[in-house]
Order: structure tokens, then sequence, then C-alpha cells
């Protein structure tokens, strides 16, 4: 849905812009970079910002132009008299570096007048502009100041320049005056060289040079040059290949040919037509399309000049032109009589060529200029000119099978006719007996859209078919819309709720509305207008599931509704429309279920014998649709809707490239399938429905293998078919990644309830598929993550009593596969593919915990099922995974967390065991804060690493959750993700600071602790790189924060770094991993703070300047000297500095060993000296 922008009463931000205008004209005029220059450029930009918010209401601003733009006129008048009389140069208050121009006065000035002209139009602001006689001089000196210079920051400046001069060529004085003795002409001359100067402008300069000719020649003193300047233009497409100089002849000529009085400008009017057609001796400049734009529209305002002006009041809802009385037709004779010139005809013929162009804006100039020249014609012509309009839809309409068989080249064809009857119908100038016939085109044009490729064409045919149906009311009698009203209703309605584009429903929307304000014929009107209002039909769902029901209440639209649903919305291009059309079918039937569904579903079978695939998979979802809502009918309707199936050839089926086919064969059967038709086994009326099932099953795509385990499921709800899910089991457990993520789709879907033999096999197979010392353990990632959901589903699926079909056995073991989930780190070439699995781990953790807690809250027999153990095992296991490096399993684990902490506890005597350790710290931290929504606070994201980890450092504070959660701050701060590592880690340091060195302060956790823990890890996983490493920069972290000094006090906190020495400087030599040498290096260097560690340190220093990795030698030379830069060890060390720098420690091991030797020995006497 497009974002609306905020629908504004006032001006709000007046005094706030005023006094950002007037802080920005008050500053110093220095175009140096400054403070000055730079709040300068603050102040526009924030003007331009407020400017902005109110673009779409600018006459908002309109009391308050005069005071806004005065003061900005003024500054730059001052400036441009500064300039033309040499009070100062043009350097003083501009600058001709790129990036930089608002920084000058002059240019920012004139970029704020720009924005104000941008705003509200340069015609509205111009007025505002001084216009005095003697103001020509002035400005034309600065303008020819400007032209001096070739740089491109003076844009704006010379754009608002012309516009000056264009407003005092206005005023009605001799340009003579001001010419010197002997140079008559001069001035003139002058502002004529000036604007063409600028007409070669690839920007907006070029626009206002163009509107500065236009004012000059149109000049009783200036129209001797208009002559010369025809020639030239009629000269100049056929030499030269200028594209902007061209553009900006065009649209001088436009607006010459538009403001010249017409006794004046008809005498050139052919060279005008001649300069027109000159473009098509040149091919380059043919191929723009501003070009062809500018030439239509050259060609209609000359056109124009040649046929008078019919008075308004002629014109009023339906000229003479409409009536069929020949008395009355009789009386505009002399109308008819009116001698129409040759030209017109021409220019007709090549406008309607213009409404065929490839471009949109070649077409809508043509069509503007269609309606326009028609407006002026007489009647007979203007039937002629509507003919010839509508003759264009049949050009591409003959001997066709219908709208889908128009070829794609007919958009531009289509949508200049729709423009030019939209522009035709706005002016009232389609004759009566040809209404019927243009508005049966334009409900035709609202259905255009032709398949090209994987997306579709014809969306601006639409758009232009509903302007037009918007323009009929605006200029016709509400009497002669009503016999077409009934029509055009239902079809508007059908577009405003079923068109895959939001601005179509809502130009469909719009044009609804006129005709019930206007005209007040439509059926219902203002009831169905408030159900698919501009808000109503924004969102392509509610349209269709919301809206369009709403609609199809009132009997009238419902069925027309339910045509266009079967006959297009169905067979749309798009499956998303296909799957929404079929949703939206059901809704309509169920407003009378049994009169609409069954013949509704007949209507659609024929859509399964269709040969294109997407035909039959639309047929196919809505029987699917249907038959579910039939399913509180007669069976024997369900049953005939499945029967449908038999139409669907089974090739079809089975092709690898019809999936979305299978899958709805699938979903009809799951929707559809009897106890009847299953104990009829072949004598079914659709005998290869197994078939169908075996092949979804088997199916590549996920979706269909979803489709098919839901229609075994349903048939498993009717028959026991254990028998066929141990053959499943058998078959499939050993197959391909494909089968086995289908074998364990079906076993979480089927129904065990009714039937439960297979029960345990499918758990064994469950559980056996997950475990990791299991011989049955599946490789494939997303069978493993479809277990995880398959177990919930299970044990889920068999409420509100369990214990029937499941021993305590198997609850446990479920449970215990469940929490052996989290620990899948699985990374393949996608990434790390195991957060599925862990997803759906904590997904079904959180699931089963509620559900056995609520069950234990009235049938304490169920407390055995989640023992107290299990679940806090659980708790820590998802707490770890939400303070993980992934975003997404944080916010799936922080939701869990919170549902979990309002969790009702069982009813038993001791509840503590099933509480969360901590849990007031954790309601604290966690529920204290959020949106508020609904009166419930709104749990804040765990995704945001800001938020979360200073919090996650509080969990560490208990016990029972501490080794899980430090493992998973460990994963974090060993993260590549930088926003996820640094926010980890900067937290830890933050925290570390705020802990007490030791436990003598009474805290539950302190920095030994914490440091022993760290230690601890790390001993423990010696050799695994992925759980030592991180445990090396978190210390690193705490070392390069000097976190870790206050420890040295103590015997144990010196044991502790005399462990952490070891560990990081133990077989450095026999260490694969670089990442891992890195890290143990920093720590050995970071260490060297320690006083109490300086003997040890310093000679392990050797291995890593000595070792074999020459990146480790450089890096660790490196990371020596800016420790040594930073850090005071007591005595001057740059003996030692000079010599890690100037060292090729890249060369051999031999040539680096006795540098390093020498570096160890220089730093053991700075520790010696220190020492004495």
């Amino acid at each position: 849905m497009d974002t609306d922008f905020k629908i504004q009463t006032r001006f709000e931000k007046y005094a706030e812009f005023v006094a950002l205008q007037n802080q920005a004209l008050s500053l110093d005029i220095s175009p140096q970079v400054s403070d000055e220059s730079n709040r300068r450029i603050n102040l526009v930009r924030d003007m331009v910002n407020i400017l902005a918010e109110y673009q779409e209401q600018a006459y908002l601003l309109d009391p308050f132009l005069e005071e806004l733009v005065g003061p900005v006129v003024k500054k730059f008048k001052f400036y441009a008299q500064g300039l033309a009389s040499a009070s100062f140069c043009l350097e003083d208050i501009a600058t001709f570096d790129a990036g930089l121009e608002l920084t000058a006065p002059l240019t920012c000035v004139s970029y704020l007048l720009y924005n104000y002209l941008k705003f509200r139009g340069y015609k509205t602001i111009i007025r505002f502009f001084p216009h005095e006689i003697a103001d020509l001089a002035v400005a034309l000196e600065f303008a020819q100041i400007l032209n001096r210079q070739s740089s491109n920051t003076l844009w704006s400046t010379q754009h608002v320049t012309l516009l000056w001069i264009s407003l005092i060529c206005m005023i009605p004085f001799d340009l003579a005056q001001f010419d010197e003795v002997g140079s008559e002409g001069q001035t003139a001359a002058t502002i004529e060289a000036i604007a063409k100067r600028s007409l070669t402008s690839s920007g907006i300069v070029r626009e206002s040079a163009a509107i500065l000719l236009s004012r000059l020649y149109v000049r009783r003193d200036g129209l001797l040059r208009l002559p010369a300047f025809l020639d030239w233009a009629k000269t100049y497409a056929k030499e030269q290949k200028d594209i902007f100089e061209w553009m900006g002849v065009y649209h001088t000529l436009c607006e010459v040919v538009k403001n010249s009085p017409s006794n004046v400008i008809s005498r050139f009017i052919p060279d005008v037509f001649e300069a027109a057609r000159s473009l098509e001796l040149n091919s380059t400049l043919c191929t723009n399309s501003s070009i062809r734009k500018l030439r239509i529209k050259l060609l209609s305002r000359a056109a124009l000049r040649l046929l008078p002006v019919i008075p308004r009041v002629s014109l009023r809802k339906g000229r003479v032109l409409y009536v069929t009385n020949e008395s009355e037709h009789s009386e505009n004779e002399d109308e008819g009589d009116a001698d129409v010139p040759e030209e017109i005809e021409t220019v007709l013929e090549e406008l309607f060529q213009g409404l065929q162009d490839r471009d949109t804006v070649v077409r809508w100039s043509a069509a503007k200029g269609v309606a326009r020249i028609s407006e002026r014609l007489p009647g007979e012509f203007t039937r002629q000119v509507v003919d010839t309009v509508l003759g264009l839809f049949s050009i591409h309409s003959i001997a066709i099978a219908g709208l889908y068989d128009i070829p794609a080249l007919a958009e531009s064809t289509w949508h200049g006719a729709c423009l030019s009857c939209a522009e035709l119908l706005r002016r009232g100038l389609i004759p009566h007996d040809r209404l019927a016939g243009a508005i049966d085109w334009m409900i035709k044009a609202l259905y255009f859209d032709i398949r090209k490729g994987a997306h579709s064409i014809g969306s601006n045919v639409r758009d232009a078919a509903a302007y037009a149906l918007w323009s009929l009311p605006r200029a016709y009698e509400a009497s002669t819309i009503a016999p077409l009203s009934e029509k055009l209703a239902m079809n508007l309605a059908s577009v405003s709720t079923y068109d895959r584009e939001v601005h179509i429903r809502r130009a469909a929307s719009a044009a609804f509305q006129e005709y019930v304000g206007r005209t007040g014929v439509f059926p219902h009107g203002i009831d169905v207008l408030g159900k698919i209002d501009f808000f109503a039909v924004g969102v392509r769902r509610n349209a269709f599931l919301v809206a369009a029901p709403q609609v199809a209440e009132y009997e009238e639209y419902r069925p027309f509704l339910i045509d266009h649903l079967v006959n297009t919305t169905l067979r749309h291009w798009d499956p998303a429309m296909r799957q929404l059309g079929a949703q939206s079918i059901r809704k309509l039937c169920e407003l009378d279920l049994s009169r609409l569904g069954p013949p509704c579903a007949s209507r659609v079978r024929p859509l399964l014998t269709m040969s294109d695939a997407s035909d039959v998979h639309g047929g196919l979802l809505a029987l699917a649709q249907l038959s579910d809502a039939l399913s509180t009918e007669p069976e024997r309707l369900k049953q005939e809707v499945f029967s449908f199936l038999v139409d669907v050839p089974i090739d079809m089926i089975r092709s690898p490239r019809n999936e979305l086919v299978t899958a709805a064969a699938c979903q009809l059967i799951a929707n559809s399938i009897t106890l009847k038709e299953i104990l009829l086994e072949g004598q079914s009326s659709v005998p290869h429905w197994r078939t169908i099932i075996d092949l979804g099953l088997k199916h590549r795509k996920s979706t269909v293998q979803v489709a098919a385990a839901s229609g075994l499921a349903e048939v498993g709800k009717l028959v026991d078919c254990s028998a066929v899910v141990q053959r499943f089991i058998r078959d499939f457990r050993s197959g391909s990644p494909t089968m086995q993520q289908s074998l364990t789709r079906l076993l979480g879907l089927m129904d065990y309830k009714s039937h439960s033999n297979a029960l345990p096999e499918a758990i064994d197979c469950l559980v056996g598929s997950i475990i990791p010392s299991s011989e049955l353990r599946m490789p494939d990632v997303e069978a493993r993550r479809n277990c995880m959901e398959s177990i919930q589903l299970v044990l889920t699926g068999l409420v509100p009593h369990p214990s029937r079909r499941l021993s305590l056995d198997h609850v446990v073991r479920m449970y215990n596969t469940l929490i052996s989930g989290l620990d899948d780190y699985t990374v393949d070439e996608r990434g790390d593919v195991g957060s599925w699995v862990r997803i759906a781990s904590i997904q079904g953790l959180t699931s089963v915990s509620v559900t056995l807690l609520t069950l234990a809250k009235t049938d304490t027999a169920y407390i055995e099922y989640i023992p107290a153990s299990l679940y806090q095992k659980a708790i820590a296991g998802i707490l770890k995974q939400g303070v993980g490096r992934l975003d997404n399993v944080r916010q799936q684990a922080g939701e869990s967390i919170h549902c979990l902490l309002k969790c009702p506890l069982p009813s038993v005597g001791d509840t503590n065991p099933w509480k969360f350790h901590g849990e007031n710290l954790f309601k604290e931290l966690l529920l204290s804060e959020g949106a508020v929504e609904d009166g419930a606070i709104r749990p804040h994201s765990w995704q945001d690493s800001p938020w979360i980890f200073p919090k996650a450092m509080r969990f560490l504070e208990v016990s029972e959750y501490r080794p899980a959660v430090l493992a998973g701050l460990l994963i974090s701060i060993g993260s590549k993700t930088d926003s996820t590592q640094r926010h980890a880690r900067n937290s830890l340091v933050t925290y570390a600071k705020s802990l007490p060195a030791d436990a003598s302060d009474g805290e539950s956790y302190y920095l030994q602790a914490l440091v022993d823990d760290l230690v601890a890890e790390a001993k423990a996983n010696l050799s695994s790189n992925p759980k030592v490493i991180p445990v090396l920069q978190a210390l690193n972290a705490l070392l390069e924060a000097d976190v870790l000094e206050r420890l040295c006090d103590s015997e144990v906190g010196i044991q502790s770094a005399h462990t952490l020495l070891s560990i990081a400087s133990r077989g450095v030599s026999r260490l694969k991993s670089v990442h891992r040498i890195q890290e143990c290096m920093k720590t050995v260097v970071n260490l060297l703070v320690l006083p109490q560690l300086l003997d040890s340190c310093i000679p392990r220093l050797v291995d890593f300047l000595t070792h074999q990795y020459p990146t480790i030698r450089a890096e660790t030379a490196r990371y020596l000297y800016l420790f040594l830069q930073s850090r005071d060890i007591g005595k001057d060390t740059d003996d030692v500095e000079e010599l890690l720098l100037e060292t090729e420690w890249f060369s051999g091991q031999s040539d680096v060993r006795e540098k390093a030797t020498i570096i160890v020995d220089e730093l053991m006497e700075v520790k010696d000296e220190k020492d004495e």
C-alpha cells in the first residue's frame, strides 16, 4: 500500500519557517566555507524540507506568499544591483565549486527562490518579482555577468534571472529607449542572445530561456525578430542534433503560439507548421520522446489559432451537438457550415498517430490536442473525430476471440484512445448516440491486462479508462447516464475491489464516487461507496476479502462480482491473484452458500479442462475453497465437487513444471474427500486420487508436499491410514532429502486422535531423525526442521487428552528431542541453516510447555509429563538463543521467554521448581518496557542489539542459567556481524566494570567469578576453535578496557591470569587457525599491562614474532607497536618500536628470529629497570 501523505489544514510551521528564512537572509555575504556558510546550508535545507511537507497542498501557503517571497526577492535584487554596479564581484557572493553551492549567499538565495517556484509554480511566484522598467538594465547586466561564467553551480541563479527578465518584458514599454545612440535594437538583441545561449541547457534553465524568448517575440517591438527565429528553426532541425537546444526551440514556439494575439500570429502559422514538420528530416531528434511531445503540442496549439473560440457558455453539459431532434439541431446549422481550414485535418491525422506513440507523454499531449481542437470544431466534424478515436480500439481487435487475445503492441493504441476519450468526455464532446459505444470500449479497457513474460502490461490503459469514466459524470446530465448506470456501477465496483494494482483500484473507486455524488443513479450508491472508498481498497487482501463481500451483500452486484472472479481473476497470470480470487469467491458464496455454492462450483468446472495451467490452477483453488465452505452442507455436494477433479489430465498434474496445479489438486482432495469415495477404491469418481497424493508427497517443492500431506491427513481422519504411514516411513526414511522432508511433514499433520496405530513408529522416526547419536539421523537440515515442527504438532494435536495416546516416556523423549534442537549449529553454503532447526525448536518447546503446564493446571497428573528439570533446561536453552548472534533467532527466543514468563503454573503444592529462577529480575528487565497496545505492554524487539545485550548481561546473575547465557553471549561476541559483535562486546565491558572485584561485597556475581567462568569455558574446549576464540575475544575486550587490573590484588586473580596466559601461549606453533593464533597473540600482548605477568609474557612474544605464518609475524609486530604507543610500561621503548617498524616481517623465519630476540631482550631490560 502506498504511504499516504499527512493531510494539512493550515500552514502550521509558518512562524518556524519565517524565523529560518530571516536567519538565512541576515548572514554574512562571504562565500568562503565557514561556520556561517555551513549554518546557511542547514537553514536552507530545513526550509526546503518544510516546503516538501506541504508540496501536496501548496495552496495553503498562498496567504503568506507575499510575506515569504518578498524579502528573498529583495535580497536577490540587492545582489544583482551590486554586481551590475560593480560594488562587488561575482566571486564575493558565489562559488564555482560543485557541492558547495549553498555556502555562497547568492546561490543560496537563488536556490530558495527556485524552491518557491517549484513549490507553487512560476506563474504564481513571479508576481512578487520586481517589475519596474528601470529594473531591465540591472537584470540584463546581471544576466550577462552570469553568462560569462561556465560553471554549472549558477543554474538556479540563471533560472531566476531569466524569469525576472521575462516578467519585465511583459510591461508595455519600448525597448528602444534603452538602446544607445546608433545601436538601434541592441537591447532586444541582447535579450535574445542571452536567452538563446541558455536554450542549450539540459536543465530547467532551458525552460526559463524559452519563456523569455516567447515574451520577447510576442511584444510589438520584438515581433520583427520572430521570422528570423522561425527561419533559423526550420533549417536548424535539418543540420543539428543537439536535443536540448531543439527542445528549447520547440518550447519557445509553443509559448509564442499560445501567448500571441490571433491577428498577429495567424500569418506565421504556416512557418510554425513547417518548423514542426522539419523534425521528420532528422532521425536522431525523432527518437527523443520529449521532442515528439513538444512537436505534438506545437501542432495542436498552432491548429487552435486557426479556429474560432466557441464561448464556454455553449459547452454546458452537452452542446447542441448532442441533440438528436432535427428541429433543435437546425438551430445550430451555422455551426455545421463553418469553414474548417485544410491544415486542421492534417494536424488531426498527426495527432491520431501521436495517440499511438510508444511513449506515454506523447500520447497524453496528443489526447489533449485532439480534445482542444474538437472543442472548436463544428458538430459534424467533432462526430468524425470521435468516430476516429473510437476506431483506434478496433485496430487490434478485429477477428480476436477475447480481450486476452489482443497483441501486446495494442497497449499504446488503447492507452492513447482512452486518454483521448477521457479528454473528450471531460469537455462533453462525445455525442449521445456515440456515448454507449464509447463506454463499452472504456469498460473493456478497464480489464486490459496482457501477460508479457513474467509480468503484464496494461495498467496504464486501465488507469486511463478509469479516468475517462471519472470524467463522464462531470460533463453529462444524470438523465443521459441513467440508461448505462447499472453497467457502469457493476464494472467500477468489480475493478475497485479486484484489480491487481492499488492505483487502479483507487482510480475506479474515485470514478464510482463521482457518479454517486454527481448523478445518484448507481444502485445503493452511498452504501457501496462506503465499502470501497480510497482506504478500503488500498490493501489488496482487504479489497478482495472484506470490501468485495460487503459489496456483494447487495444482490444487484453479487452476480457480476462472481462472474468477474470466474472469468477473469481465477484466470489471472499472477498466482497470488488466483489465490485471493479463490478465497474471495468463497466469501461471496458464503453469503448464501446453499444457493450460490453448487452453481458457482459448476461454473468453475470448465476451467479444469483448459489447456493453460494457470486456468486449471485457478479452477482447482476455487473448488478447494468452495468444498471447504460446503463442509457444513450435505455430503453429496462435497462429493460432487470432488468428482470434478477427474477433468484435470493426470499428465498436467504430474508435470514437474506444474507444481501449482499439483498442490491445488492435493488441496482439493484434502477439502473434498469423503468416506464414501475412499471406500469405493478403484470405483471412485476420481480413481487416481491416491496417485495424486503420492505425486505430491514425492514432489521437490515444499508447498506441494504440505498440500499432499494435508490431503493424506484428511483421509486419515476418515479411515485408518496407519499402514500407509508405516509404508512411507520405510520407503522415505532412507530416501532422498526431498522424500525425507515430505515424510517429516506428513508425520506431523496426521490425525492420531482417530487412529493412533502408527503413532509409536512416527515418534521413533521423528526422534531418531534428530538425535545426533542416532544412526538414522537425517543429514538434511530442512528435514530436521520439519521433524521439530512435527513433534510440536503431534503433542499439541492430542490435546485435551494426550495421555490416552502418549506414554510418559514418549513425551519426555520428544521434549528432550526439542531441547536437543537448540544445539543445531549446522552451517553450509547458505549460512547458518541450523538456525531453522533452532527456531522450530524454540517454537516447539514454547508451545508444548504452555500446553502441558495449562493441562497440569487442571489435572496434576500431567505434571509428570514436564519434569521441572527438563523445563528449566529448556528455559536455559531458549535464553542462550535469546542472546545469540542472529536477530531472527533472538526475536523468536524473546517472544518465547515473554510467553513462558506469563504461563500459568501447575496446581501442585510447591510450584517453585517450575518458576523462572530469578523471576523478579526477568520481569523487571523484560516486562516493564515496551509499547502499550490495547492496554497491554507489547514486548520490546529482541532484534535490537543495543537494547537486549545490556539486559542480557544481567541474566548472568542467575546462577542456574549462567552457563547457557554465557555460552550464548560468547557466540555473539565472536560473531562476524559488526552490529551484533560490537554491542555484545561493549555491553560485556560495561557490565564487568560495574561488578565488584570479588565476593567480599556480598554480590551474587563478581568480576573474579566472570573471569573464572570464561577461563573455565576455554579450558574445557581447548580443541574447539569456535569456542575458544570467542572466549579470547571477550577477555581481550576486558584487558583492553583495563577491567582486569583490579584482579591483580589477589592471588586468585593472578592465578587466573597465569592460566589465561597458559591457554593463549600453549602450542602456538601447532595451531592452524589464523584467527585463533591472532587472538592468542593479542591476549599475550594485552597481559603485559599486568606487572605480575611481565616475566612470563615477554618471552612468549618470540613464538608469535617468529611464527611460521608471515601474516602472524606482521600482525604481532603491528599490534605490539600500537600497544607500546598507547601504554606506559615505565620506560622509553623507542628502540623497540623502531625495530618493530623497520623489520621486514614477511621475510624468512630465520631472518626475523634475531630481530625478535633483540626485541624481547630490550623489553626485558625495560622490565628490569622498572623493577629497580
